[in-house]
């Protein structure tokens, strides 16, 4: 029998492992919080081996840290972290979209209209007062980033970016708060910029965007 959320492809490993990756990711694991075996064996019905293999993914991602004979906690979460996430999604991200202009077609371009559709929808929503649509909002910001650069036809720079791009949501989401018009003000001039295949505007922006996520950060106060 397939386990909730499970996929016929994927191994009850695979689901528990996305399953704690998701839940550091959005703060429900707190960063240097330890992590106990049999808890979390329970919690996620998983067993002792299968579990310490899949925190030891989660460490080679740096979401979780192997403190020996002692076990594992919850990565914690630090200014200069913040500083050097930023500069590598900038890094990656600007990087794979100059390869992504050239190469993207007609459906790569549908990709991009569908994506930012339904992350404009859910960013009107979260800017009338409802913040039932962050999870959606989280979701949906990511699938835009994502099909801006699905062309670049690089799978390691994809599975690397993806990685950084959820490490730094990391921060964001522990912050609780929605960075308001100037995000959704972004989000409409990259699109702009996608279309059009101007990549040095687009590099610019991305640029403003993950900066201002940092100063967003900065100022929730969660890291000081």
């Amino acid at each position: 029998m397939l386990k909730k959320n499970q996929t016929p492809t994927e191994t009850i490993g695979d689901v528990v492992f996305r399953r704690i990756r998701q839940d550091i990711i959005s703060g429900h694991l707190l960063p240097g919080s330890k992590i106990k075996l049999e808890q979390t064996k329970e919690r996620y019905e998983i067993s002792i081996p299968s579990l310490r293999e899949i925190l030891s993914r989660l460490a080679m991602e740096n979401l979780v840290v192997a403190e020996g004979q002692r076990g594992f906690e919850v990565s914690p979460v630090s200014r200069q972290e913040l500083y050097e996430l930023a500069d590598l999604r900038i890094v990656l991200e600007t990087h794979a979209l100059e390869l992504a202009f050239v190469e993207g077609d007609i459906d790569w371009e549908g990709h991009i209209v569908a994506a930012h559709y339904k992350l404009a929808a859910a960013e009107r929503t979260l800017l009338n007062g409802d913040a039932s649509r962050t999870i959606d909002w989280v979701r949906y910001d990511w699938e835009f980033h994502h099909a801006i650069v699905s062309a670049c036809n690089s799978s390691t720079l994809m599975a690397t970016l993806s990685s950084v791009f959820d490490r730094f949501l990391r921060y964001h989401l522990l912050a609780k708060t929605f960075r308001g018009v100037a995000v959704v003000s972004d989000h409409k001039l990259l699109f702009e910029a996608a279309l059009k295949r101007d990549i040095e505007g687009a590099k610019a922006i991305v640029r403003g965007h993950v900066l201002s996520g940092v100063e967003h950060v900065l100022k929730s106060g969660f890291l000081s």
